[in-house]
């Protein structure tokens, strides 16, 4: 019997599981042992394929922006600018404590440590989340439109508020804060927003 076909590589399930070496040990804790070994794979194998850690961090956060960006799509397409806020607040409480994943958020806890060798990675994580904050000042410019903001309603200073407040949340969900608490962090920034989004409205 002649010898069967290698079981293909699963790019997107190794990439998922890199993603989660990272999310919990960070960019500068995670090692490539640790990488190869959640990948099954051997290091030369990593270094052929993404070129790097870095490389291999950079593709793990598209994969990781490709499912943000889908459950932005859904928040952003909620009817008014204080649905968007609840929508975000509330569903990053439950997912920064949700038990199938890391505590927190991959594009915090991915750059807290990072040293002279590494420099460039919180930038990539800044920039990730920027992309964010523009897609909610983006909405909230639309909302402002439509007079669904007031007209004293800064956009941009909502969507960074926003920001700001999940990317705390992270900070503490990484912490051992649990769900309830973040919610009602959630629930004060909500109607901080609210104040704030009704100005001469």
């Amino acid at each position: 019997m002649g010898m069967g076909r290698p079981r293909a590589f699963d790019a997107d399930a190794a990439l998922d599981r890199a993603m989660e070496v990272f999310w919990r040990h960070g960019y500068e804790g995670a090692t490539i042992a640790q990488l190869t070994e959640a990948m099954s794979i051997n290091p030369p194998s990593l270094y052929a394929a993404f070129g790097s850690k870095e490389g291999l961090l950079k593709a793990a956060l598209d994969r990781y922006t490709e499912r943000r960006d889908a459950w932005m799509a859904e928040v952003l397409g909620a009817p008014t600018a204080r649905d968007v806020a609840e929508r975000f607040l509330m569903e990053h409480a439950d997912a920064q404590t949700d038990p199938a994943n890391p505590p927190g958020c991959l594009l915090v806890q991915g750059g807290l440590a990072c040293g002279t060798g590494s420099a460039n990675v919180p930038f990539e994580l800044a920039a990730r989340r920027n992309h964010t904050e523009d897609q909610l000042r983006e909405r909230f410019v639309r909302a402002k439109a439509e007079r669904d903001l007031g007209d004293n309603a800064d956009p941009a200073g909502l969507a960074r508020y926003l920001s700001a407040v999940t990317s705390g949340m992270c900070v503490m969900a990484s912490s051992g804060a649990d769900r309830e608490a973040l919610r009602q962090i959630a629930a004060v920034s909500l109607k901080a927003f609210e104040e704030q989004s009704k100005s001469d409205l």
